[in-house]
């Protein structure tokens, strides 16, 4: 079950997966600063995953549960008891009755002859009940494993962020550098230099609330496995890299499979039983009785016995009949409500996907690579003295805007990739060539 796990709970940074032990992704298509990064055994998605799944209380609550439901099976299994009765009569009374002279004495053995199937009944219900554990375990370990690809997702977004930061650092620092050398050659005034050390200040600060942003992921993802300080500092995976995904009819089909399709088959399953055991009840039970009847007064023994039979059993059981019959057709909208709402999220969320893939893949070939050249021969000619320090510093601007915008649109690609795979319960990407890569 747990190679299962790992290969459907791998969600999100599937990429991760194949740049685990091999060279590190580089993140954008501008590198940033190795400095950016912290020097550190990487912590994959897949340790993540182990971590959590041995930690988790979520993981055993269903395996908790199933205890409980094996003790009511076993009880299901039981008939109605056996009961032994005595009787005594005609005891300390008065005249011929008085004392025990004429006392009679009776046992007896009496049960309840089930008719109907109800036995059976009561054992199928018992068994649905126990059945329908394994899909909530499956949907409990599905949304965990989810939880865990989205925290994994938010350290990998602010080490982005921090090298978005870190690269507008850089170029800040060289600005002010330029400013003060054109500054002390009475080429510019002072507020140039003080408008490049304001931006460079604002870089800085979006550096350290980068910082915060992953101490505060970390943090929240060490929490799943009950650790109070992280104690790792690097992740692996590149947020930017997103495969194609197998086409939308194949991963609509894939819904058919879900667990959450699965629990309301297993509800399915126990309202059809309780339908059964209500039918049972239109049968009445015989109720007998046998025993063995001993006088004082005759020294005389004999044999007693008989039975009842409840009246009016088919009209006391047509409500709970009706009752039942009409939860079991319940279960059929609701499942047919609930396929869909999938089928609707997984549209939405596959177009998400494809939407910001396509985007990202724009910004990394055609965006990008001109505002990097824009913004070095904005750098050479603010220096010839050709255009203002506002037209840099504006270029400037842009060129991490886009970088923000670039990664924001691979972050929303990959909550959608961990939405689908939630959904499906397994990895649904498909065999891509170079050219399909952003």
């Amino acid at each position: 079950m747990w190679m299962r796990l790992a290969a459907v709970a791998a969600i999100a940074f599937v990429p991760c997966a194949h740049a685990q032990g091999s060279t590190p992704v580089t993140p954008f298509v501008d590198v940033p600063p190795k400095a950016a990064m912290p020097s550190a055994t990487p912590l994959s998605l897949d340790q993540a995953i182990a971590r959590v799944a041995r930690q988790h209380p979520d993981l055993r609550l269903a395996d908790a549960q199933r205890p409980i439901w094996e003790a009511r099976r076993d009880a299901a299994a039981f008939g109605p008891p056996l009961t032994v009765g005595v009787e005594l009569e005609n005891a300390l009374g008065s005249g011929a009755s008085r004392g025990f002279d004429a006392a009679e004495l009776t046992v007896t053995l009496a049960g309840v002859l089930e008719r109907g199937g109800k036995l059976d009944a009561r054992r199928v219900l018992a068994q649905a009940n126990l059945d329908a554990l394994a899909p909530q375990r499956e949907i409990a370990r599905l949304d965990l494993m989810a939880a865990v690809a989205q925290r994994y997702l938010a350290i990998t977004e602010a080490r982005a962020q921090l090298a978005i930061a870190q690269t507008d650092i850089e170029q800040r620092r060289r600005a002010v550098a330029a400013a003060r050398l054109r500054l002390q050659a009475g080429a510019s005034p002072e507020s140039v230099l003080l408008t490049a050390q304001a931006m460079l200040a604002q870089a800085e600060v979006d550096r350290d609330r980068a910082l915060q942003a992953d101490r505060a992921a970390r943090v929240a993802l060490a929490a799943l496995w009950r650790e109070r300080e992280p104690g790792f500092d690097v992740v692996s995976g590149d947020p930017l890299q997103l495969p194609a995904l197998q086409p939308f009819e194949v991963l609509a089909d894939e819904l058919q499979r879900t667990p959450e399709l699965a629990v309301l088959a297993g509800e399915r399953r126990v309202r059809d039983a309780q339908l059964q055991l209500a039918r049972t009840q239109a049968r009445p039970d015989f109720n007998w009785q046998v025993g063995v009847r001993n006088s004082r007064d005759s020294r005389d023994t004999s044999l007693v016995g008989g039975f009842s039979l409840a009246l009016g059993s088919v009209a006391r059981a047509a409500p709970e009949i009706r009752a039942a019959e009409a939860e079991l057709a319940l279960n059929g909208v609701e499942r047919e409500a609930r396929a869909l709402q999938l089928y609707a999220t997984l549209a939405q969320a596959h177009g998400r996907y494809e939407t910001a893939r396509l985007e990202v893949a724009r910004m990394t070939r055609d965006v990008l690579p001109q505002l990097q050249r824009a913004e070095n021969a904005a750098e050479k000619a603010w220096r010839a003295g050709a255009i203002s320090y506002m037209e840099w510093a504006q270029l400037q601007a842009m060129r991490i805007e886009a970088r923000q915008r670039q990664l924001d649109a691979a972050i929303a690609a990959q909550t959608g990739l961990i939405e689908i795979q939630r959904l499906t319960g397994q990895s649904m990407l498909a065999a891509t060539s170079e050219e399909d890569r952003p």
